[in-house]
């Protein structure tokens, strides 16, 4: 009686040679090399976070910007601003309670995640200390940032976090 082969014998199928192993490491590579080129292709395209342009020229602002924030505090101004039905309307006071005059506003809306979405306004005085922007912000949460500048210096910036409706 002639004994056949069966797979628990070891004589079954083809024979494994080195051609047949080199072809399994090259195809099994290649799989990660071409998985890992498109994950990492889909993470560098569609990061939108907040990054700053360069560490070394914002270490050197630092100290202007101290400066600044304690000018700020020594005029004890009072901003407001109050968001709603498509609009964004800002106001300023001195420490004396009198309207801030000869400043121009400025209004920008930050995602706190993603600056791709930044909505910056464009307030119009609409009388001593008052602006207004007639402009559409999505909902949601964002960082709302007031900056009063006069004659090309800034004299107040505030951020706050803020939610849209």
């Amino acid at each position: 009686m002639a004994s056949r082969a069966t797979p628990l014998d070891g004589n079954a199928g083809r024979p494994i040679t080195g051609r047949f192993v080199l072809l399994c490491f090259v195809g099994f590579f290649g799989v990660i090399f071409v998985a890992n080129f498109f994950l990492v292709r889909a993470a560098v395209t569609s990061f939108g976070g907040v990054e700053t342009e360069s560490a070394y020229k914002a270490g050197l602002a630092f100290r202007q910007e101290s400066e600044a924030a304690v000018a700020q505090a020594a005029r004890h101004w009072q901003v407001s601003a109050h968001i709603g039905e498509g609009r964004v309307e800002v106001s300023a006071q001195d420490a004396t309670g009198r309207p801030v005059t000869g400043a121009e506003a400025v209004v920008r809306f930050h995602h706190p995640t993603d600056r791709r979405y930044d909505v910056v306004l464009d307030p119009a005085p609409t009388g001593a200390g008052r602006w207004r922007a007639d402009e559409h912000v999505p909902a949601g949460q964002w960082d709302l940032v007031i900056e009063l500048n006069r004659d090309g210096e800034r004299l107040f910036r505030s951020t706050n976090r803020v939610i849209v409706r």
